[in-house]
């Protein structure tokens, strides 16, 4: 495995590339993320090497890795912090490394080499250790502005039009359905929510699961915004919500990321370019979020239960299942709109 990482590394830099660090960091089964030190020319750069293991199905982003490469190379061209891109396959970059018997129909091994942002993805750490505490009063703006940006991206960046081309209410109506369970509240939820919907707020790109754990933050604020496979077209006040379902507040009562209030994300949003932000619009994505969770978390429990993927990680996501339940409850006994806009 590791020649294989070395060889791919040689043929995107050229032969006088050698990797003196590498270090295989936690992903899925269809994935491999390594953490790479490369010297070339005597220069020390610092890298991840992203690649499909053969057999592995494209995602979201409707071609996988040479997609999804294409996709950050937009993001950065409309302001967003991502990660730099060094070379990619497809012909983003970089040829596929030629591998016998790989998925990529051009012949080689789809991958993504890109530069290693420094800084912390997890939560809990970016909400509690004190190296975070000047960077998170700043994290729901700088939010906002990123999703701005995210939202002034072409259309054509992605080719995913919706979540599978849907409604996405539909979508996941249909999901729950698929499961066999019976969830009363999830079923409130979604007559209450197919009742309510708002006017859209235009169509643009979506990041589909821009949320706390899935930035890299420092101490003066996010850094990059990371795992853009599940971008696709859609409302962008989509990606406001989400960001907003408590889920992603990690225990904080802060509403937007546990780190930040509704105000803070809408002004800066608005500020940087973003469509104007109704207030029950966002209560509705919010509620959209957190119902979409719950259905995944009943599906992800299945996946266990059912023998198909025995691990006590997806056992435990059984329980919060009845935590977005009363979620949502709690979101459907509330008002529409948030109120006043310093209510945060």
């Amino acid at each position: 495995m590791s020649e294989r990482v070395e060889s791919i590394v040689a043929h995107a830099l050229g032969s006088g590339a050698v990797v003196t660090s590498r270090t295989r960091l936690p992903g899925g089964a269809s994935r491999e993320t390594w953490a790479l030190d490369v010297s070339v020319d005597g220069t020390r750069r610092e890298l991840v090497l992203r690649l499909d293991s053969p057999g592995a199905s494209l995602n979201a982003t409707g071609g996988g890795l040479p997609a999804e490469a294409r996709l950050m190379r937009a993001a950065a061209e409309a302001g967003v912090p991502v990660p730099a891109i060094v070379a990619a396959s497809g012909g983003e970059g970089g040829p596929p490394y030629p591998l016998k018997g790989a998925p990529d129909d051009r012949g080689g091994v789809p991958y993504i080499l890109m530069e290693r942002v420094g800084g912390e993805t997890i939560p809990r750490k970016i909400l509690r250790d004190a190296a975070f505490a000047r960077a998170r009063p700043l994290l729901a703006a700088q939010c906002g502005a990123a999703l701005a940006a995210v939202h002034r991206m072409p259309l054509d960046a992605v080719t995913v039009t919706g979540e599978a081309g849907q409604d996405p209410l539909l979508q996941w109506r249909d999901v729950l359905d698929l499961t066999g369970q019976p969830h009363p509240v999830f079923e409130l939820a979604f007559r209450r929510l197919a009742a309510s919907r708002p006017p859209p707020a235009g169509r643009t790109v979506v990041h589909g699961d821009f949320r706390n754990g899935n930035l890299i933050v420092g101490p003066e604020g996010v850094r990059a915004v990371l795992d853009w496979e599940l971008a696709h077209t859609s409302d962008p006040i989509e990606d406001l919500g989400w960001l907003c379902v408590k889920a992603w507040r990690f225990g904080s009562p802060l509403p937007v990321g546990g780190f930040g209030g509704y105000d803070e994300l809408i002004d800066a949003y608005e500020q940087a370019g973003g469509r104007p932000v109704d207030r029950a619009a966002l209560r509705w994505w919010e509620t959209f979020g957190v119902l979409k969770w719950g259905v995944i978390c009943v599906m992800q429990t299945m996946r266990h239960l059912a023998g198909g993927a025995r691990s006590v990680e997806l056992a435990a996501i059984g329980r919060r299942v009845c935590e977005n339940e009363w979620d949502l409850l709690e979101l459907l006994n509330r008002p529409a709109a948030y109120g006043s806009r310093r209510a945060g």
